[in-house]
């Protein structure tokens, strides 16, 4: 009996060890599968259970608005994603309010660039004309480093947005920092914003249109600009991006059409199959091909401005002057949530050839860059902008000629050192904000001035035949690259 006791044991002792090891090695596993299984559950246990543990032991009652603001705040955020946020009820009704054309604001197009070293202030992205922040003379690239006292670099863009915005008529004050030097404070009394679409005018016999922003009827002014061309026997064609930051992706693609017979405009890729789509050129363009056009980019074009660009020259139907364009390429879709919404990146913009823009933006065929001011300059531009000295003259002076212009400054340059040109450019711009903002300035707009000297000097045919689409000029910067690397 002893003996079958022993040989029992023998046995049994190697199974129990087999099994404790076969757990050690295997739980993890299993575990892990669970985990990853359970994960979204476990998650919203979590959070539920904070959220409940902080409305009963937090030293002070809370809102629970505010709690459910900051969790979805803090989880969109946590994307990284400069373009997605959460939508507070607020900034819903401020973009129902723009989506409908008008709005109480300063008229300032701004976003928050995301590095990830360091929080950034505001920039603008670009003024909308005729608007408290245009007739100030707030640029394209300046930084908006505080908001009625407030930094802010620590405010998201719609938080940022949110304070710009309000009841017209009520002052807004901020500080301005222009380029690393140049700091100036400025007061704006909010307005009624309306959103404008195109502005155009005839250059001798070349039409000018330029489009300041995509709506639902940027393609039915800009057919009425064209029109008018027709009727006054236009023989080229410049369309104005510059500085327009986008808008709707219809109406893109709807104004694409007015230039191009069929094929794709523009392609959107995503990891949802439904948000994958091909956006193609609908009905006979309205602009013949014997008809030379010229786009004018900056780095202010930007999303809807860019597909119209890239689609024109992925196409062969444009040459593209100025310079590289901001680079967003990606689909954002805004969902309601009761009062509140909030507005997430689901897709990215390709252009004809297949080429992304995001993040990279569209080149020039020719470049042509504005002067950059040296620290020197800066510091210059500076003391004149707190001087307020050129303001005080256009008040004193609202007729004045070129030639008044020019003389005052020569004055400035003696006592600032500046550019007697971009002198005469900054009194001409304070001169304009104060009138009808005329449709071009072909005196100081140098890239608009290379744009006519092209249609009416140079050979449009061979520069057409001689210009790469996107995708090759992405793919030999990309070998180039690794060549040098």
């Amino acid at each position: 009996m002893k003996r079958k006791i022993l040989l029992s044991t023998a046995w049994i002792i190697p199974v129990i060890l087999l099994c404790i090891l076969s757990a050690i090695f295997l739980a993890p596993r299993v575990n892990a599968q669970g985990r990853e299984q359970a994960s979204p559950n476990r998650h919203m246990t979590i959070i539920r259970t904070v959220y409940e543990f902080i409305q009963r032991n937090f030293v002070e009652e809370i809102d629970p608005d505010i709690l459910f603001e900051g969790a979805m705040t803090g989880m969109i955020n946590a994307l990284g994603d400069p373009h997605s946020s959460f939508l507070p009820e607020s900034e819903m009704s401020s973009l129902n309010h723009t989506t409908q054309g008008s709005f109480g604001g300063v008229g300032l197009h701004v976003f928050k660039p995301i590095r990830a070293d360091r929080p950034t202030f505001l920039e603008v992205a670009s003024p909308i004309e005729g608007t408290p922040g245009w007739r100030a003379g707030i640029n394209p690239g300046d930084q908006i480093i505080q908001i009625n006292g407030e930094s802010t670099e620590l405010l998201s863009s719609d938080e940022a947005v949110s304070r710009l915005r309000g009841t017209p008529g009520t002052d807004v004050d901020i500080v301005i920092r222009r380029g690393e030097r140049v700091e100036f404070p400025l007061t704006l009394t909010r307005a009624i914003i309306e959103v404008p679409t195109v502005r155009y005018d005839m250059i001798g016999d070349i039409g000018y249109v330029r489009l300041l922003t995509f709506t639902p009827m940027t393609m039915e002014r800009t057919r009425d600009a064209i029109n008018e061309f027709t009727s006054k026997g236009y023989r080229g064609l410049i369309i104005d991006l510059r500085n327009n930051f986008g808008g709707l992706l219809n109406s893109a693609v709807t104004v694409s059409s007015l230039f191009l017979e069929g094929g794709v405009v523009v392609s959107t890729k995503s990891r949802i199959p439904a948000e994958n789509q091909v956006f193609r050129a609908r009905g006979g363009p309205l602009v013949p091909e014997s008809i030379p056009i010229i786009v004018l980019i900056n780095g202010a074009s930007a999303s809807a401005s860019e597909i119209v660009a890239g689609a024109l020259k992925d196409r062969g139907r444009a040459y593209l002057v100025g310079e590289r364009t901001h680079g967003k390429g990606s689909v954002q879709q805004v969902f309601p949530l009761d009062d509140v919404g909030f507005k997430i990146t689901t897709a990215r913009y390709y252009t004809p050839s297949g080429a992304s823009i995001d993040g990279v933006g569209v080149p020039p065929d020719r470049e042509v860059l504005l002067p950059e001011f040296t620290e020197a300059d800066a510091e210059q531009l500076n003391a004149l902008i707190n001087s307020d000295r050129i303001r005080e003259f256009v008040l004193a002076n609202p007729g004045a000629t070129s030639a008044d212009r020019q003389a005052f400054a020569r004055i400035l340059n003696r006592e600032y050192d500046l550019d007697l040109t971009l002198l005469m450019r900054l009194i001409r711009n304070e001169q304009n904000r104060r009138v009808a903002e005329p449709v071009f300035d072909l005196e100081y707009d140098i890239q608009l001035q290379e744009a006519v000297r092209i249609l009416r000097e140079e050979n449009f045919r061979n520069l057409m035949q001689n210009t790469k689409n996107l995708l090759e000029i992405q793919e030999m910067f990309d070998e180039s690259f690794a060549l040098a690397s």
